[in-house]
């Protein structure tokens, strides 16, 4: 650039690079945030209702990641590509060996205790946090009403990692533009700071304000994207850029705080950790976040790292700065990285849930492996011999990258051969004939029970054998401003009947398009995800997609006036609360928004017909597939009492409320429990491809049980 002095060579790249920044002190409070931050984070997901807002750690991290790596960017600027790429490097370097460890030694682990139903879904994730994007793919799959469902996966607390070295990517960039337009001005050296640091502070700004929007608008994906984190980054950086001792060349500044005397900076310190403890401790799931209930546990950080508080006396710092917590802030990144793998599939060995030992045997394994790790790997990789030649660190952490995604990708394809397995022999048992098959077995007392390993679809197979509405698209879901149809059966027929409701209507499909072909008449759906034809308001995570379910309801409604159906067909599982009250107080409300939503149909005379909402195993077992995966070797294992799995159903009671022959209603849980029991698999065919929907198998062989209560009710 134009008037910027010449640099030394870099021993690293050959070429120039920036004057080397002073080492500065080493914080312990930095390791004792560090290891503060860690704790929270571990705690939360090994004792979750004890400390309900123990994921803000990873908010801490952010800072503290922040402030550290944009001091070293202040201090050495970069000033072209060379200099960006050494940095790079360095965090390659740092990073990269061990998360690629973890990822290698979770995808061996799935393959070897998971059940086969977790193998699709964790070789994408394994893969996609392998190449440092699986906070976007959970993005996504967090505003997939079924793909949100999902067990947890062994690595999606990579999320947060994939944030960080996305921002290691961007902020460096950042940050030679800034100091690229100060040199434009004529401003170099400390006369610099006012440019970068406004420069900063409007990067902050713009992310916290896209933060708050998108929580508010859509608060699933809006908790990993990575543009609602950076400025909690940027806070740390922006700090830096006030503060650092190594930013703009500060050698001299005796210490990192704010200018005030060493009793106040010791308050500010203690101050921060309080507001991280009030969050840790007030926030639960259901805070919206990261948006504005993020800044507490943000301010708390900087507030701490402000503090730069003396270890003496009652100095948080001087707590902080024994040796085991010490210890713990530097191997608090590969705790992060083993933590979670354990917690989830320690259960698949074990076959329970995780009881109290086991959570203490996970925290001793995290911190020995850690330690390993810490010594053995992340050490040995930040040498600088590591870093010569420049080509080196990137050749081994693509080499690395490549071998962890060929596992991903071995594991998905073993997982895609069992899927093909299993679609024969689904193809075999459907045209085979067999009187037993399915819902019919429960008619007969000469049925043979059929041995787990043939059981159709198998488990993994089970978790996409839904109804033809999903290929084809015929979902209306969040913010519910359209109104989607779909035609199934036969399309020229004069007979039409209109299948209406959310996922538990859509999953009678497949009967009514076996009775269509029979009957000769036309299915038309009116589907919402999540969303119930009533005039109840629900609770969900925004009042924007509360108010947008009332509308497709009234949109749904207001056409099946104008054009009237020969035959509504509704189903629906209540799975939100009515606004304002608990979801056991809501049963009434509930009902009240079904029968004023009925009532102008009712009145018009349009024919109806409720089918009861089917029994919920995620009551008790969860999703049937993994629980059966889990255990072919017993399915009774998978089986549920009726009392627990059949819920009340509002909508059949508003149904009856009318009293009207053209107002009906059908019960068929005696198709899915018998004395008193659920099965998990009926006539060797698995009933319900997660812990709540029907499989597209099981209910096609529920036609013949629904056709008389639906020839009756056309008439």
């Amino acid at each position: 650039m134009s008037g910027v002095a010449p640099a030394p060579v870099h021993p690293e790249t050959g070429g120039r690079a920036p004057v080397p920044a002073p080492a500065g002190r080493l914080r312990g409070d930095i390791q004792g945030l560090r290891a503060v931050a860690v704790s929270l984070v571990l705690l939360y997901h090994l004792w979750p209702l004890r400390l309900t807002g123990g994921y803000v750690g990873v908010d801490v991290f952010f800072v503290i990641s922040g402030f550290l790596i944009t001091a070293h960017l202040l201090a050495a600027p970069p000033a072209g590509f060379r200099d960006l790429a050494v940095f790079w490097s360095r965090r390659v370097r740092r990073l990269l060996p061990a998360s690629l460890l973890v990822l290698a030694c979770t995808a061996a682990a799935t393959w070897a205790v998971a059940p086969q139903t977790q193998w699709g879904n964790v070789a994408d994730q394994v893969r996609a946090a392998a190449l440092y994007y699986v906070n976007w793919a959970l993005a996504a799959d967090s505003v997939d009403y079924l793909a949100a469902e999902n067990a947890p996966s062994p690595v999606q607390h990579f999320w947060s990692l994939s944030v960080e070295e996305q921002f290691y990517l961007g902020w460096p960039v950042v940050v030679l533009i800034l100091f690229a337009l100060a040199a434009a001005l004529r401003r170099r050296g400390p006369a610099a700071r006012p440019v970068v640091t406004a420069g900063l502070a409007v990067v902050v700004i713009a992310s916290l304000g896209w933060s708050i929007w998108l929580t508010h608008t859509t608060p699933a994906s809006a908790y990993f994207n990575t543009f609602t984190r950076v400025w909690e980054l940027g806070a740390g950086g922006l700090l830096a850029a006030l503060l650092s001792q190594r930013a703009f060349g500060r050698g001299d500044r005796p210490h990192e705080g704010v200018p005030l005397p060493e009793g106040a900076r010791i308050a500010l310190a203690w101050s921060g950790f309080g507001a991280m403890a009030v969050a840790a401790y007030v926030y639960t799931s259901a805070t919206p976040f990261p948006g504005w209930t993020a800044v507490l546990p943000v301010l708390g950080a900087v507030a701490v790292l402000a503090a730069d508080a003396p270890p003496v006396g009652l100095s948080p710092t001087r707590m902080l700065g024994t040796r085991p917590v010490q210890w713990l802030g530097d191997v608090s990144y590969s705790v992060y990285l083993w933590h979670w793998p354990l917690i989830v599939l320690v259960p698949f060995v074990t076959d329970r849930p995780l009881q109290r030992l086991d959570k203490v045997a996970i925290l001793l394994a995290t911190l020995v492996l850690a330690g390993l790790t810490k010594a053995y790997v992340e050490d040995r990789f930040r040498t600088s011999a590591w870093g010569r030649p420049l080509v080196k660190p990137y050749g081994l952490g693509l080499a690395g990258m490549a071998v962890v995604v060929a596992l991903a990708l071995a594991l998905g394809s073993a997982f895609d051969r069992a899927q093909d397995d299993a679609e024969r022999r689904l193809a075999e048992r459907i045209g085979s004939g067999d009187p037993c098959f399915g819902a019919a077995a429960l008619d007969r007392d000469d049925c043979d029970p059929v041995a787990g390993d043939r059981i159709v679809p198998a488990p993994a197979q089970a978790l996409e054998d839904k109804s033809d509405a999903y290929d084809r698209g015929c979902w209306e879901y969040l913010p519910f401003s359209g109104t989607r149809t779909c035609v199934f059966g036969v399309r020229r027929s004069d007979t039409r009947v209109a299948l209406v409701g959310n996922s538990h209507a859509g999953h009678w499909l497949p009967a009514l398009q076996e009775l269509a072909r029979a009957e000769r008449f036309r299915v038309e759906t009116y589907l919402a995800s999540e969303c119930t034809p009533s005039t109840t308001a629900v609770e969900f995570d925004t009042a924007a997609d509360a108010d947008g379910c009332l509308g497709w309801a009234r949109r749904v409604q207001q056409q099946l006036l104008a054009d009237p159906p020969d035959l509504l067909v509704l189903s629906a599982r209540n799975g939100r609360a009515a606004r304002g009250l608990a979801y056991e107080d809501s049963l009434d409300r509930w009902r009240e928004g079904y029968t004023e939503w009925l009532a102008p149909l009712v009145e018009a005379g349009v024919r109806v017909l409720t089918i009861h909402d089917t029994p919920f195993p995620a009551a008790s077992v969860g999703s049937i597939p993994d629980c059966l995966a889990a255990h072919l070797d017993d399915l009774s294992a998978c089986d549920g009492r009726a009392r627990d799995w059949v819920p009340p159903d509002p909508l059949v009671e508003a149904t009856e409320s009318f009293d009207r022959p053209t107002a009906r209603t059908v019960e068929l849980t005696d198709r899915f429990c018998r004395q008193g029991t659920c099965p998990a698999v009926i006539g060797g065919v698995v009933v319900y491809f997660d812990g709540s929907h029907v499989t597209a198998t099981y209910n096609a062989t529920l036609a013949p049980y629904l056709r008389s209560a639906l020839l009756g009710a056309l008439g």
